[in-house]
């Protein structure tokens, strides 16, 4: 595994309805490196933030097709991470936003 350092693996938490949902349960939600795997990104998670991870679900968000005028453009697409945290840790820095 490469090793590659933490802020290069985590981009940004993802703020939405659902990711805000998901925090209730121990999940959180992070936008990360499209190279980054699964091991990178609970390495990251737990040296960032000092917590102990449990589960890593990652999936590659399709960029859409947008119109702008009278031309066709499509968004980037983006690689997100679904953070599972051992029962009783949290991530002050994402709760309550």
């Amino acid at each position: 595994m490469k090793a590659i350092q933490v802020y290069d693996v985590l981009r940004k938490p993802v703020i939405t309805e659902k990711s805000t949902a998901l925090q209730s349960s121990g999940k959180y939600v992070f936008e990360i490196a499209r190279n980054a795997n699964k091991a990178q990104v609970k390495e990251a998670v737990e040296k960032a933030f000092k917590v102990t991870v449990t589960g890593v679900n990652v999936m590659v968000v399709k960029g859409k097709l947008r119109r702008v005028g009278r031309g066709i453009t499509v968004t980037p697409s983006r690689k997100r991470a679904i953070v599972t945290l051992k029962a009783g840790d949290k991530i002050e820095l994402v709760e309550g936003v």
